[in-house]
């Protein structure tokens, strides 16, 4: 493969990680309102099952220490490119900028941990159907 090659592979799994991650904040609100709303999917199993284990891994990395694994392989594939740092593609630029922010790692972990709580209370107050 070439560096192009290793470089597309990357911003494959820079927007496969942005996708993740707007499935695991936004599906939180979508299945409040949906429940207001009466809409049925929202109280889908596997659905509910998926969003539980996603925010499931993002708080387990946390708690771990550890990088979340879609960041892990994204920047090994980039150096596989021979990239330091992001080549500034447009999309690219800002994908980035939405899922990487400077903080300490206590305030991911509280951040992490209370939305991982407010999930699973979630499974409490709008229950998923049964299978």
């Amino acid at each position: 493969m070439t560096d192009q090659h290793w470089r597309l592979a990357a911003d494959a799994v820079l927007i496969a990680h942005a996708l993740f991650a707007a499935f695991v904040v936004l599906a939180l609100p979508a299945i409040f309102v949906g429940a207001a709303r009466g809409w049925r999917w929202v109280r889908n199993r596997a659905l509910r099952i998926a969003h539980l284990v996603a925010i499931g891994v993002v708080i387990g990395s946390a708690w771990l220490g550890e990088l979340c694994p879609l960041t892990v392989w994204e920047n090994a594939l980039r150096a596989r490119a021979g990239d330091a740092a992001y080549p500034g593609a447009f999309l690219q630029h800002w994908l980035e900028r939405l899922l990487y922010y400077d903080a300490p790692a206590w305030v991911f972990l509280a951040a992490y941990t209370v939305f991982g709580l407010l999930v699973v209370l979630t499974l409490i107050l709008v229950p998923p159907r049964r299978w």
